[in-house]
Parts: C-alpha cells; structure tokens; sequence
C-alpha cells in the first residue's frame, strides 16, 4: 500500500530517525520471516524502544488505517510476521531489557527482545530454570515466543510457554495500554486475556512486557540414546515409558532420514543402520536422575532397542541434545528448500502418522525427513527441494495438505508449537470449524476495530 502523507514523518518523531527503516535491502529484509516460500514488502520499518512509543504508533496506524505486523526476530515457521498487506512492521527488537529476576517470587520481567537464551543463561545465573526451550532459543524472543506460543523439547515434563506466562503489559490498536495478570500464579479475576493474547499471533495487541515464572534449576540432568529397528518400536518405548510413570525431561525422535542428515552434518557417530533414535533425558535430584535414567534404559531395551547408550557426561549429553537441536540445519544442506511443518497426534498415533507420511512423500515423488517431540506427539515433517523445480513445489504443498488432513482423521492438529500465521490459515476451517472462526473474527474485532494489526492471518 502506499502511506498516506505524514505518516512516515509522525513515525520519525515518534521513534527518532534511526528507529525508522525506509531502505529498499531493509525492508525487503522485513518481508520474510523464517517461513519458505511466503514473502511481503513493508512500507516502512519502525523500532521503538518504550511502550508509549509503541502506543504512538498504533494510534498512528489506527487513525490512518495503516497495517501494523509486530515482529520478534522473524524466527517462526509459519509466515507469522510476513506483513501481506505491507504498511508498518513494528520490530521491537530493540526493546531488549531484563527488568527484573526475582528469587523470592520465582518471576522474571523482560521486555519482549529479550532472547529465549539470554533470560535462561539470566535465571540460571541465579540458580533458577526458565523451562520452555523452543528449538531457535539462541535467536527467538520472549515476545515472540508468546505471540506464537511456543513449544520445545521440554514440553513434556515442563509444558509450553503459555504455562509460564503470568501476566503481559500489552498495547491495543487503539493505543491503549493494558497489563493482564501480574505476579501471581493465582488470579481469576475476569476473563483471563494473559491466555487469550499468548499465542495471538500479534492479531490483538503488541506485547511489551512479560512476567513470567521460574522454577528451581534442577541439580543434576542426564541423557540417553536409544536406537530402534523401526519408528513403530521407538513409539512402544514411548508408550512403555510413560506407562512405567517416568515423564522425561526430554523425549525426542528422529526417524532413518534425519539420523543420516545429522549425521553426515555434525559428526556425532550416530548409528546410521538404525530406522529410529529415541533421545530420552531427565533433569532433577542427582539420585532420581540417575535411577530414572537406568530405568529408561530397561524399557527401551525390553521394547527391542537395538543398542541403548547414556551420555557419560555433560559433554557426551550436549553432543546428544545437539543432534536433535541441528535436525533443521542438517536437512536444510539436503537441497536448497526446506519445508519445515509441525502436526501433532496423539501418542498413541504418532507411528501411523509417520506411516501416513512416508506414503504421501512416496506418492508425491519427494523426499522427506521426520522428527519431533515423541513425548506430546508433536512431529515435524520436513520436506528438501528445489525451489526451482515448480512441479515439485507444486507437489509439496498438495503433500502437505494431506498430511494436515491426515492428522485431524487422527485426532490431532494442524499445528502444535509453529503457530497458524499465514502458511496454516487455509486449513483452520478444517481444524475449528466455521462457528469458532466466526468467533475469533468477533474477539478480533473487539481488539482491533479498525482491523490494521497483522490482516490476512487469525481473525481476519
């Protein structure tokens, strides 16, 4: 779209010259997100550093119907950030403080640029555990991470980032400036908008806070590997584990193509002749660990494993977390295009759902690689092609639809921890049915009635 008058000139006063992007390389820059094959083109770039700032720039918006999309780091798969309708990116990367780190209450406050990393590595500093652990931890933002609601490999024992977010302060479309929740783990007065704005997608507010909870870092952590014929056999040493009452910190899959891709990638003398590994770990009290990680090894062994190892020590067990931590990457040297997805199944189903994958990549002609979170039953199908190759993309995206499909015959989901954005927005009907997207249209216009935050994606 092309601005109205003064509107980039109102945003430079706001914000001061070097908080405004107007640069051709720049904003092409801030087209893209981490998501292939999906691409916009912002009028304009703006970082602001304070929350009224941010609350001048969306009265600005609002008043002059522009489109805003909120933007953390641009890590997310799922087209989240890519601003369709161009108007303003609001990158609030430059909102980067640790405000607060508290012992006592077991709480932290950070503005939203904060790194996932950088407030782990804080609140370990001070014997504390920050607990969600997304994949692009190093690179992701807190905000971001709420905004999409993001998963990871603690998942399991730990849960998600929605079960650490205790309250936000958040700025409407209309300027306002709201904080939900606060410091406590209890509080149900009203309608719990904490909830509602994490995993939003930046459709109803622009985050500028959080306060989120901490936990007691654990004494001692342990990790294994387990090597399984088939992926059918690793998901019986799932079922297996948790039956047993164990809930690892850690229990990851990946399936022959990805152990291979890794492999060849970082050099970790993975067992290459396997059709499975099985990355379990657990964290805690020096005793339990070690007792938890005997007792996984067992199960895994009497569910068929052909060889079970436990790291011998904190190197050996980083070395076997970066194996799952490097799938992306791996894969991504298999071809130039990379299409990373995430469904997610009940654990029962996860090996049918593989199965179900392997024979839509078959029928399609195209080479994909499974991994993901065995624990929840989140998986994440990866495709490798040539972006040059039309067909073949053309292909991909007819594969990947059917494995959306298949998922929710499964009783799953479209989408476990990546977020809708504009690459999952087709298949939502399918998902929610029409009643429900008519109801998030309704809490989207409750927001946001002049409709500029982030349009084209949830709600819109």
């Amino acid at each position: 779209m092309e601005l109205p008058d003064g509107v980039v000139d109102a945003l430079t006063d706001i914000v001061g010259f070097d908080g405004v992007r107007l640069a051709p390389g720049e904003l092409a820059v801030y087209g893209r997100d981490a998501t292939p094959l999906f691409e916009g083109r912002p009028d304009v770039v703006v970082l602001p550093r304070t929350t009224e700032q941010v609350a001048a720039v969306l009265r600005l918006a609002t008043e002059h119907r522009v489109p805003v999309v909120p933007r953390g780091a641009g890590s997310n798969l799922c087209a989240a950030t890519v601003p369709l309708a161009g108007g303003i990116v609001l990158a609030l990367t430059r909102m980067t403080r640790i405000l607060e780190i508290s012992n006592e209450e077991l709480l932290a406050r950070v503005q939203p640029g904060v790194t996932t990393a950088r407030l782990a590595d804080a609140a370990g500093a001070r014997d504390l555990l920050y607990a969600p652990d997304p994949g692009s931890r190093t690179t992701s933002t807190v905000g971001g991470n709420i905004a999409t609601c993001a998963g990871g490999l603690r998942g399991l024992k730990y849960g998600v980032t929605r079960n650490y977010v205790l309250g936000l302060e958040a700025v409407l479309p209309t300027g306002e400036v709201i904080r939900t929740g606060g410091r406590l783990w209890k509080d149900v007065a009203g309608y719990d908008l904490t909830r509602l704005l994490t995993g939003s997608e930046g459709t109803l507010a622009v985050i500028t806070e959080a306060t989120v909870a901490l936990l007691p870092k654990p004494a001692e952590t342990g990790t294994g590997v387990a090597y399984f014929e088939t992926l059918s056999d690793a998901c019986r040493a799932v079922t297996a584990i948790l039956s047993a009452g164990i809930v690892p910190a850690t229990l990851e899959f990946l399936d022959q193509n990805c152990i291979s891709a890794v492999e060849d990638f970082a050099r970790l003398g993975l067992r290459q002749d396997a059709g499975a590994l099985l990355l379990f770990g657990d964290d805690g009290p020096i005793e339990v660990v070690a007792g938890n990680l005997v007792r996984l090894r067992k199960i895994c062994t009497e569910a068929g494993a052909l060889e079970v190892t436990l790291a011998e020590d904190v190197a050996r067990s980083d070395a076997l977390l970066a194996a799952r931590r490097c799938s992306l990457p791996a894969l991504s040297r298999l071809a130039p295009l990379t299409i990373l997805e995430d469904v997610t199944v009940p654990r029962p189903k996860l090996a049918a759902m593989v199965d179900q994958i392997n024979e839509i990549a078959a029928r399609y002609a195209l080479r994909f690689a499974t991994f993901g979170h065995a624990g929840d039953g989140n998986l994440h199908p990866t495709c490798v092609l040539d972006p040059d190759d039309g067909a073949a993309v053309d292909r991909a995206h007819k594969a990947f639809a059917e494995i959306f499909a298949a998922a929710i015959r499964l009783d799953g989901t479209i989408t476990g921890e990546h977020g809708v954005g504009a690459a999952k927005l087709p298949f939502l009907a399918d998902r929610l049915g029409t009643d429900q997207l008519r109801l998030l249209g309704r809490i989207k216009s409750a927001f946001d009635p002049a409709g500029i935050l982030n349009p084209g994606k949830v709600g819109s």
